[in-house]
């Protein structure tokens, strides 16, 4: 009792462990034809996009005691930089309209950017905000985030852009050879949900009823409680895993 204060944190947890062997074949074919790499990480941020899409009021965050919708579905990549030392992102605007193709050239563009610093901007903030004392930080980033979504203050020539976290965030996991886990939900974000990609694992997998080892992933899923349900969680991941377990149908030809 003396090393915690009552519970405030509004976070839910869950797992989806996937089989992926038509997704990964599904990106293959879309690499091929089109000659723009795309992996698991541009597929998740897709299907959770059109997920979202077409169950509207969880794209929302939280305002003064109000849920607030957001206008269009934008997906926030986590992208490592500096040698895996530094942690930026890159937020895809509108993510259910583009293809494929469209994100991941888009995400590569903005990820090549950061890490060879023509993206001055986000690196140099990311390494000024390294340097301050962490209790700074914490009250200007929280400051910041409260005048502009309960306030609706423009700060862009602060050099704080709106909303720069968009409606979920991806990160890969997978990369640094873990195969599960759970990232937090970043309060001054307002992103409700985060979802951590694992790597990829040959299992046991039971496929049109016969045992068989199939390539698999497992997901980490954070969600904020207050805008999320069980029920509309639920919703989500059906969608989300009809896209990732059969690419084909969901997304059509490479």
């Amino acid at each position: 009792m003396a090393a915690w204060d009552a519970p405030r944190d509004p976070t839910a947890y869950g797992t989806l462990d996937l089989d992926c062997e038509n997704a990964l074949a599904y990106l293959a074919a879309v690499e091929a034809r089109t000659g723009e790499k795309v992996t698991l990480t541009h597929l998740t941020g897709k299907a959770i996009a059109i997920a979202i899409a077409e169950t509207p009021e969880t794209n929302a965050f939280v305002s003064r005691g109000r849920l607030m919708l957001r206008d269009t579905v934008d997906v926030f990549f986590q992208v490592v930089f500096d040698n895996g030392s530094n942690l930026a992102g890159a937020k895809i605007a509108r993510a259910n309209e583009k293809s494929l193709m469209e994100l991941g050239r888009e995400l590569r563009e903005r990820a090549t950017a950061i890490r060879s610093q023509r993206d001055a901007d986000t690196a140099q903030r990311a390494r000024s905000l390294a340097a301050l004392p962490s209790w700074f930080v914490g009250f200007a980033t929280r400051a910041g985030a409260n005048l502009s979504y309960d306030w609706s203050l423009d700060l862009s020539r602060f050099g704080v852009p709106y909303d720069a976290f968009g409606s979920v965030m991806v990160t890969n996991v997978g990369t640094f050879g873990l195969q599960v886990g759970y990232a937090p939900l970043l309060e001054l974000s307002r992103v409700p949900l985060v979802m951590t990609l694992g790597a990829v694992r040959d299992a046991p997998s039971v496929h049109e009823g016969t045992l068989c080892i199939r390539k698999r992933v497992t997901i980490g899923v954070a969600f904020d409680h207050r805008v999320l349900d069980g029920y509309q969680a639920g919703v989500l991941a059906r969608r989300f895993t009809g896209v990732i377990e059969d690419p084909k149908i969901e997304l059509g030809e490479p």
